[in-house]
């Protein structure tokens, strides 16, 4: 690639892989394309003169989230998609042939492609975009998660949204968070827990923003899971506290879907299962503090001890629990 500016960043995690990159080459776009999202066919319509191609991609897992810009008019031809697909124009429009239907995006509005058709898009001379690709079989368990029984695939998600309002307007909000947190060296997205919680509130956020044919089922009142399955969750977080359970690997345990789960967790202990988890860690964390010599180990060590990622966030948790802070409680061990 002669003629790109290409940066990369992969932590050694392995959680986060962020680049960035800018070129005025059609083979390097296309290129670039195929490594991030899918093998396409990349076109000048009106010629290569002024054209350049920036880019600014984040991967959490299954989920890929891309600021993309084009400075002239640009045609991207994809034979088969193998994933969910949304595309967010930010500036200018996208004019897109999917499905059998012609659609046109602009800013406010997305473009929505599924699993096993062919797109035409025509990005229109300086324009961007934020392009969100998800891996299908995660957007089909996470869904199947939610209900807690098996869907038959594929999920049919309506080809235009409308993002200035209701819940398609947070889920378009949370995304533009996710996507300004590329390039930052400090983000919490490094750490691997909060990575995989990010990545798991897209997907179910998209299947809650837009209507397919499991909406209504999905936003129905969740019967409460039953008291036993509560406190098989209960009892896994009492046993590996420090083990970085998702509601979705809690409501696995339990054996019931994550909306029984929480609405089991709301009836029968009045607070929701993760809320509960941090309570458990913090008790760990404290008589561990209690008892701990401060000259032999430190605030950091115990806090990622017990599952906490983020130091400035326990210790807040902690002297809103406790009354004290973290490094008060190991010096005078109470």
């Amino acid at each position: 690639m002669s003629d790109a500016h290409f940066r990369t960043v992969t932590p050694s995690s392995g959680s986060r892989d962020t680049a960035s990159f800018s070129t005025v080459d059609l083979d390097d776009t296309r290129i670039l394309l195929t490594r991030f999202y899918y093998p396409l066919a990349v076109g000048a319509p009106e010629g290569e003169e002024g054209f350049e191609f920036r880019a600014d991609v984040i991967q959490l897992g299954p989920l890929t989230v891309g600021h993309l810009g084009f400075g002239a008019p640009v045609t991207l031809v994809a034979p088969e998609l193998d994933a969910y697909h949304v595309t967010m124009p930010t500036t200018g429009r996208v004019h897109a042939r999917y499905a059998g239907r012609e659609l046109t995006a602009h800013p406010g509005t997305a473009v929505l492609y599924g699993p096993g058709k062919p797109v035409y898009s025509l990005h229109t001379a300086g324009s961007a975009e934020l392009d969100v690709k998800i891996e299908r079989p995660a957007l089909e368990a996470e869904l199947a998660t939610l209900l807690g029984r098996p869907v038959p695939g594929p999920i049919d998600l309506p080809p235009l949204v409308d993002l200035s309002c209701g819940p398609a307007r947070s889920w378009n909000t949370l995304v533009r968070m996710l996507r300004g947190e590329i390039g930052h060296p400090a983000s919490l997205l490094r750490q691997p827990l909060i990575a995989e919680q990010m990545s798991r509130s897209v997907l179910s956020g998209l299947l809650l923003a837009v209507p397919h044919r499991y909406t209504e089922e999905l936003t129905a009142p969740a019967p409460a899971g039953p008291p036993r399955a509560v406190q098989r969750a209960i009892d896994a977080m009492h046993d590996e506290p420090e083990r970085p359970f998702t509601v979705s690997d809690l409501a696995q345990i339990a054996g019931v879907s994550v909306r029984s789960l929480q609405e089991g967790f709301r009836r029968y202990v009045n607070c929701a299962p993760m809320t509960y988890l941090l309570q458990v860690r913090l008790a760990r964390a404290h008589e561990a503090l209690r008892r701990q010599d401060p000259a032999r180990t430190t605030v950091a060590a115990v806090a990622h001890r017990w599952g906490f990622a983020h130091l400035g966030r326990f210790a807040s948790a902690y002297r809103a629990r406790f009354g004290v802070s973290p490094s008060e409680t190991l010096r005078r061990g109470a």
